[in-house]
């Protein structure tokens, strides 16, 4: 149970930001868009039509990308889902608060995630798929960690801001047979020891969660309220299970290519719902993956040539397809080249509503806010996105990348510019280059130890 102290650190937090600006959310922003943050599990970068894949039906996507934002160089929080799913939420590196990789720690009462801060502003939110942010049940075995009494890493959507909920703890079967909702173990939870029973979860998964999340929009678009929804699919994480029509035409890989175009249809779907209600316009819809591709041993996934897949600090694991449609601000489709990444989402959002993050807010944010790259105003990014994970660290700017696979002891140097598949290691070659990163990325890996620590709260 979240605790009364968190609830008024949040108060605080949103007071804080009011002061900032000197007025409120309403006064600052009449019509406070509608927030969609979709998710996809283990897609790699290449996993779409719109990018070049050779036999991948995406057409909803790649209508995203022929009328929104195309964000070429979009970044994961990490290379695994867990770690990428709490930076959405939280605009900050998720080890700064104990989640270093899959199926590891839970989201700390403390922290102040999106969902929270917009219900404060009068948002009514909505969790929809795979969560892998704690464990949804103290009663019963789910999943992976799920177990009557285990009550260390109960931290589920309902307790982190989110009001109406369709989630799992984990990954599920892409694509549902008869028996498989009891067999395979991990469930569909509403709330609190409401378990989905298994009469209706069958059939394609994405298409199971947007069954959901549909109405949850539209009863909070009839009556007026501004939404915000987090869709989070499980394809095509394995199991990579799929059928007729989705895999029909697909020679190779059906189920994994099938799982994928079943989930784009029901991004088709999603857009086509917005407009029928008359929502699409003021709705920042937001689409990626949570990590590279599984390895070439188990799954077909394509990085488009980026070195490394899901569990490396290479390209291959981190970075990912990104949209974004937004018809009010966003009018023109472009590409973009600047690095942008998960933790951005949260700055993102509160800018948009006319809040700011103050400068002297004790608590470190990683992420920085997309509005003035949405409003055509930057093309750089401000300051680097550090990433960690196990025995490897990098630091990613607009041009030159670090990455080390020992724990600091080495590092390699990278222009993505020039060399974005990382063939040609500059460390030599720049050394003054070298330095200055490796500087910021020993402050930034230190800022996240004292975080973890509890110097934040």
């Amino acid at each position: 149970m979240r605790s009364s102290i968190c609830f008024s650190l949040l108060v605080h937090y949103v007071s804080l930001i009011a002061c900032s600006t000197g007025a409120s959310a309403v006064e600052k922003n009449q019509s406070s868009p509608n927030v969609i943050l979709c998710m996809t599990d283990d897609q790699g970068w290449g996993d779409t039509s719109y990018n070049g894949h050779p036999v991948l039906r995406t057409p909803n996507l790649d209508q995203m990308a022929s009328e929104g934002i195309r964000f070429d160089r979009f970044y994961a929080g990490a290379p695994v889902c867990s770690p990428t799913r709490g930076s959405s939420l939280t605009g900050r590196h998720p080890s700064r608060y104990g989640i270093h990789t899959a199926n590891d720690g839970h989201m700390r009462d403390s922290e102040i995630t999106l969902a929270e801060v917009l219900k404060t502003l009068g948002y009514t939110t909505g969790h929809f798929g795979k969560w892998h942010l704690g464990t949804l049940t103290t009663k019963i075995k789910d999943s992976n960690r799920g177990r009557p009494g285990e009550t260390e890493n109960f931290c589920p959507p309902w307790e982190n801001g989110f009001d109406v909920c369709f989630s799992t703890e984990a990954k599920v079967p892409t694509y549902w047979k008869e028996g498989a909702y009891e067999s395979y173990g991990t469930h569909y939870w509403t709330g609190p020891e409401k378990k989905v029973p298994a009469s209706g979860i069958q059939g394609d998964d994405s298409k199971l969660i947007m069954s959901r999340a549909l109405p949850f929009i539209k009863q909070a678009a009839k009556s007026g309220t501004p939404f915000f929804t987090v869709i989070w699919f499980h394809a095509p994480h394995l199991p990579v299970v799929s059928a007729a029509p989705y895999t029909d035409g697909y020679e190779k890989y059906p189920h994994y290519h099938g799982c994928i175009t079943a989930m784009d249809e029901q991004m088709g779907l999603l857009r086509e719902t917005l407009k029928e209600l008359e929502v699409a316009e003021n709705t920042m819809l937001w689409f990626c993956s949570d990590n590279g591709p599984e390895g070439k041993k188990f799954a077909p996934g394509r990085t488009k040539l980026l070195r490394g897949r899901k569990r490396s600090l290479y390209e291959g694991g981190v970075r990912v397809p990104g949209l974004l449609v937004w018809p009010e601000k966003v009018t023109q489709a472009r590409v973009v080249n600047m690095p942008c990444s998960t933790v951005d989402y949260f700055p993102t959002v509160l800018e948009v509503l006319g809040y700011e993050i103050p400068a002297d807010q004790q608590r470190p944010y990683d992420g920085v806010s997309l509005l003035p790259l949405i409003e055509g105003k930057i093309t750089k990014r401000p300051r680097p996105i550090g990433f960690e994970f196990k025995q490897q660290a990098s630091l990613t700017g607009n041009r030159y990348k670090i990455y080390s696979s020992n724990n600091g002891k080495t590092f390699e140097l990278y222009d993505l510019i020039e060399d974005q598949f990382e063939k040609k290691n500059l460390a030599s070659k720049h050394p003054q280059v070298l330095a200055e990163m490796q500087q910021t990325l020993a402050a930034w890996r230190k800022s996240c130890q004292q975080s973890e620590q509890g110097a934040d709260y």
